[in-house]
């Protein structure tokens, strides 16, 4: 299924062309562009959207690539075309330019961040690991890791993770962000120092680096302060396309005056009365809120915004074998969990399929689901297979609780003498203490194994 963005619009003019048909009676092609996470391949999806790739460039970090070189989780940009009628995206070019690769300085298993060339990046649910970290997350990274991070940038600077790749040799060192405090060759990105005395300059409007503007830095190696030697410093545009073209965009709010005044990712965004929402309303937008624009940039090269999806998170972890798997839809622990166009879709086991879809999903693989409940019921925002290790788990809201046990989802977990307990930060609990503060409505996760229908708990941890 299209996204909205591209559905049939009546086109005003000459009798020449209607609905988007011209006189010849093929469909007219429109410039789209698309900035979003790669949620799955067979070509490349994007924001909902299967691009066809038969005739893409592709620039990787500003160099030339190919598909080869993206991966699930990689945010990109996709310039191209679509038909009036909603029929054959393609994509022109694919641009990817990570968030910063360089080496781990500090890492918070609390808080679940990492430290990168100065940066904050934070780590959550919609975070994709390369293979090579075990186990997929924080845990599996150590100081001096050097890593590549793509992602969508919050208010404060920080950076949203949406994948985490292990560069087992140590290479460029890059970093994209917004320059403040030049002062003579030096600047800073997050109070984080690069100095351009012996770099490149490219695409400057006034020749060199100034306040405020979106810039991509590279070098090899650090100073003495631990500043970053740039070779290259990159002006980058804050603007999403041209005007009149139709645009879908994938983000974090990072600027919010009022719902006809803010910016998603750096791009500056408005509505109209005939803007619709998704799992949400416009009180829903506020600074740090993730969402989905689509709409048509303007003379001004503003994002017209006619549909804003609010996008939900994915806290609710299903770990466990496939029971039973439909065309839109599958059953884990006897929860059905339904995947759509923009569920992300990874295959992590030993097979390693891409492209990988629901439709090579098999009663009895191993998965790992995070997503989020609607009024339908669960929807996946990740959805990974795994080669399976004996262990099951699910994090969500308590259903009921009658000691020594609870229900998650409907799934009842069974405590034991040998349970361990913890609480948020990961402080030890005795089973007492754990039960006081388990209530209705209160975020778990569990972890064990499974017998029969019942989840026999190893480990259970109270959640924020």
């Amino acid at each position: 299924m299209l996204s909205s963005t591209f559905a049939v619009t009546s086109c005003g003019g000459s009798s020449e062309q209607v609905a988007g048909i011209d006189a010849r009676g093929s469909p007219t092609p429109v410039a789209v562009v698309s900035k979003g996470t790669i949620t799955g391949f067979g070509s490349v999806i994007v924001n909902g959207v299967t691009f066809n790739t038969s005739a893409t460039t592709f620039t990787i970090d500003g160099n030339v690539g190919t598909q080869a070189d993206l991966a699930v989780g990689d945010v990109i940009v996709v310039r191209g075309t679509v038909n009036e009628d909603g029929t054959s995206p393609a994509a022109d070019s694919i641009s990817f330019d990570d968030a910063v690769e360089g080496p781990i300085s500090a890492i918070d298993t609390v808080n679940q961040t990492l430290t990168v060339l100065g940066q904050l990046i934070q780590v959550d649910a919609e975070t994709s690991f390369d293979d090579s970290i075990n186990p997929a997350s924080v845990e599996g990274l150590n100081v001096t890791n050097v890593v590549e991070v793509s992602g969508f940038f919050l208010v404060d600077g920080s950076i949203s993770a949406t994948r985490i790749e292990l560069k087992p040799v140590p290479g460029e060192l890059e970093l994209t962000g917004h320059v403040n405090n030049v002062s003579g060759t030096t600047f800073e990105i997050n109070g984080f120092i690069v100095d351009f005395s012996a770099a490149m300059l490219e695409d400057f409007p006034a020749g060199s680096p100034e306040n405020g503007q979106l810039v991509e830095a590279k070098g090899d190696t650090l100073g003495g302060s631990g500043e970053l030697l740039a070779t290259r410093v990159e002006f980058k545009s804050d603007e999403l396309g041209e005007n009149g073209d139709r645009a879908e965009l994938e983000g974090f709010i990072t600027r919010f005056v009022a719902t006809t005044d803010f910016d998603v990712d750096g791009v500056p965004v408005t509505i109209n009365e005939q803007t619709t929402y998704e799992n949400g309303s416009a009180t829903d937008l506020a600074a740090n809120s993730k969402v989905e624009v689509e709409g048509g940039i303007n003379s001004a090269g503003v994002l017209v915004a006619t549909k804003i999806e609010i996008k939900a998170s994915g806290f609710l972890r299903i770990e466990s074998l496939v029971e039973d798997v439909q065309a839109d839809r599958l059953t884990v622990l006897g929860i059905v969990i339904r995947v759509n166009v923009a569920t992300r879709l990874e295959d992590q086991s030993v097979e390693d399929r891409e492209p990988f879809n629901l439709s090579h999903v098999v009663i009895g693989d191993y998965v790992e689901i995070r997503g989020y409940a609607d009024a339908s019921g669960i929807v996946a925002t990740r959805l990974e297979r795994e080669d399976f290790d004996g262990d099951v788990a699910l994090r969500g809201y308590i259903d009921s609780v009658s000691d020594p046990d609870f229900t998650i989802l409907g799934v009842t977990v069974s405590t034991v003498f040998a349970t361990i307990f913890s609480d948020l930060g990961g402080t030890s609990l005795t089973a007492a203490e754990f039960f006081l503060q388990a209530n209705d409505g209160r975020l778990v996760e569990a972890s064990g194994t499974l017998n029969g229908a019942v989840i026999t708990a190893d480990e259970v941890q109270l959640e924020n």
